[in-house]
């Protein structure tokens, strides 16, 4: 197909708050070697994005510095060496960058088929969650069957993908939220047990259960000594983000006497390898199980790309149950 030479992107004028993200116009990306350039139908936003707006989450010296982690579309064009993909394909994928845009390039590597039954709005959504709770939870967590599992933001895009994974994998889950609404989602997604972390004191109440044996924690700040408190012995804590603080004092005798775990990572500076190997776990393990409707993403909201800076907003408000996209097509 002819490609055009331009294309309507939201760009980040300057680092503050959602109203710098701005319409604008820049160059159609080409795909490089073993890439392919994806004609974004929608993208989902994410807080990375939200990071990056602020100036505390510089994209890799090779992405392209518009926001935009994950988007779902059809292949526009392929690159040299590109094997599996050939254009009109439909894709959902993981991108370094450049999501919030018309067109935007990836690693043929990091594409994931859309799974059947699914739209390419439901699917914009999937990536980032999914690659991050995989990575996070079994890989680096470890969870196994009849193990207990807390999440924090049990009502967020990350939050409702890990309550139903970690239900599907046999574990109890225990989830914490705001309201009473989004304390219900969670326990009709398949948390046991619904916090409410404004009212209850989950530490307590994890405990009183016997512990937690992994913890998925974003939070930080003064959650992670309480983190540590409500894991069993021998229990592990993984931290994704740090919305209150990354720099804590923690008692290293609780760690070493209990023999906790605490551990963590991100997603985007991996290599393209360990993401590969994500994508290729992800559609052998999770993917019939999103084809059969057992589990499936959480929808909030969607804006134009154009009101990209409406949906930070409505992300940084908190007031969200499950994932904000942006449509592009």
């Amino acid at each position: 197909m002819t490609l055009p030479n331009a294309m309507t992107v939201v760009e980040i004028s300057r680092y503050g708050g959602p109203e710098v993200l701005t319409p604008a116009t820049a160059p159609v990306p080409r795909p490089g070697d073993g890439q392919i350039l994806i004609r974004i139908d929608h993208a989902g936003v994410n807080r990375p994005d939200a990071l990056q707006r602020a100036g505390n989450y510089a994209p890799p010296p090779d992405a392209s510095p518009l926001p935009g982690l994950e988007a779902a579309g059809h292949v526009a064009a392929v690159g040299p060496n590109v094997t599996r993909w050939k254009e009109g394909d439909a894709v959902t994928a993981l991108l370094p960058g450049g999501g919030y845009a018309e067109y935007a390039v990836t690693d043929e590597r990091q594409a994931l088929p859309v799974p059947k039954g699914m739209s390419l709005a439901e699917a914009a959504g999937l990536c980032e969650n999914y690659f991050t709770v995989w990575t996070n939870v079994f890989m680096r967590g470890g969870l196994k069957e009849g193990e207990t599992f807390l999440v924090h933001g049990g009502s967020s895009g990350i939050g409702t993908t890990a309550i139903q994974l970690a239900a599907l994998s046999g574990a109890r889950v225990f989830a914490t939220a705001g309201t009473p609404e989004k304390c219900e989602v969670c326990t009709r997604l398949g948390a046991e047990i619904a916090i409410n972390y404004r009212t209850q004191d989950y530490v307590e109440i994890v405990k009183a259960e016997g512990g937690a044996n992994l913890v998925l924690d974003m939070v930080g700040g003064d959650y992670i000594a309480r983190n540590l408190a409500a894991l069993a012995n021998d229990g592990r804590l993984v931290q994704i983000a740090y919305l209150q603080g990354s720099r804590v004092d923690i008692d290293l005798m609780q760690v070493m006497t209990r023999r906790l775990t605490f551990t963590g990572s991100t997603l985007r500076p991996q290599s393209l390898e360990a993401k590969a190997e994500i994508a290729a776990a992800l559609e052998a393990h999770v993917w019939p199980h999103l084809e059969s409707g057992a589990i499936g993403p959480v929808h909030d909201s969607t804006f134009a790309l154009e009101e990209a800076a409406k949906a930070h907003a409505r992300m940084e408000s908190g007031a969200n149950i499950g994932k904000i996209l942006l449509k592009v097509a």
